[in-house]
């Protein structure tokens, strides 16, 4: 199925670029996990979002999430890996599916943790983003995984029965990996290097040799998400109507730069979809 837009993410700017093109009556896919972005849940007290003073965090996230589903918006819990533009739309990959649409809108938020050095270089030689894609390749080997979110445990878990031998580091308190082969290691890594493909794990103390490194996280920066896209300042460079440098792709809220305000982002949010709708019409 091709979709008119897909959107990525599940922010505030997520949030509201779903809204509006229910409303617009488009067909759209939404790639976000349940419940509102752990930035939004966090807060302790929101005092800027217009009609919602004092609010929570919690308070704003729920009413967001409910104001989606009172519209009956459905949302795809897959972790987007890559976006390519083939023959005037785009494909999404997830894991081993797939998704075709005629445009996109990145919600992405900004990252709270920076690639670790040689990431991004490795990907696709030793690097990875998703578990059950990729995890066949290194049955019986030794890898090292990343989780950055708890939510995530389950991938860890998934590895330890392929691979012989797993390192794992949580990057969150009270983990509970169980798997006999999984050795929990309780440091960041500083680097992930190697030759033509990934061999090892570097501390600052430290070093561990392993055939590749999973990477389980909730958000990939956008200029590795996007081949090609245009990145200013750490952020994704876009106009007054959130175009991309990519023709028919759009990005909404923190991913575009500061103010990182929700409001901010719900708007943006509006504008894209907007954009997107201009787009397909002129098409």
């Amino acid at each position: 199925m091709e979709y008119d837009i897909a959107i990525i993410g599940g922010g505030p700017a997520g949030v509201s670029a779903a809204i509006n093109a229910k409303i617009l009556n488009k067909k759209f896919i939404w790639f976000s996990s349940r419940g509102v972005s752990q930035k939004v849940a966090r807060a302790e007290l929101i005092k800027n979002y217009a009609g919602l003073p004092d609010v929570t965090g919690a308070e704003l996230g729920w009413t967001l999430n409910n104001h989606a589903e009172s519209m009956g918006i459905e949302r795809v819990e897959e972790v987007i890996t890559g976006v390519y533009e083939t023959g005037g739309k785009f494909t999404l990959l997830a894991g081993n599916k797939d998704f075709e649409a005629k445009t996109v809108i990145l919600c992405l938020g900004v990252q709270a943790q920076k690639p670790i050095k040689g990431e991004e270089e490795f990907l696709g030689r030793g690097v990875s983003y998703c578990a059950t894609c990729d995890g066949n390749l290194y049955k019986g080997k030794t890898i090292a995984v990343v989780c950055m979110d708890k939510n995530f445990e389950h991938e860890a878990e998934y590895l330890c029965t392929l691979a012989q031998k797993v390192y794992v580091m949580p990057f969150y308190k009270n983990y509970r990996i169980t798997a006999k082969n999984a050795e929990i290691i309780l440091k960041a890594p500083t680097e992930i290097s190697g030759g033509l493909k990934v061999n090892e794990v570097v501390f600052k103390d430290s070093k561990i040799a392993v055939d590749g490194v999973f990477v389980l996280k909730s958000a990939i920066s956008p200029a590795t998400l996007v081949h090609g896209l245009k990145i200013e300042d750490g952020h994704i460079s876009v106009n007054r109507k959130l175009e991309t440098n990519i023709g028919g792709m759009f990005a909404a809220g923190d991913c575009t730069g500061r103010p990182y305000q929700y409001m901010k982002a719900a708007g943006e949010g509006n504008v894209a979809v907007h954009s997107a709708v201009e787009y397909l019409s002129r098409r």
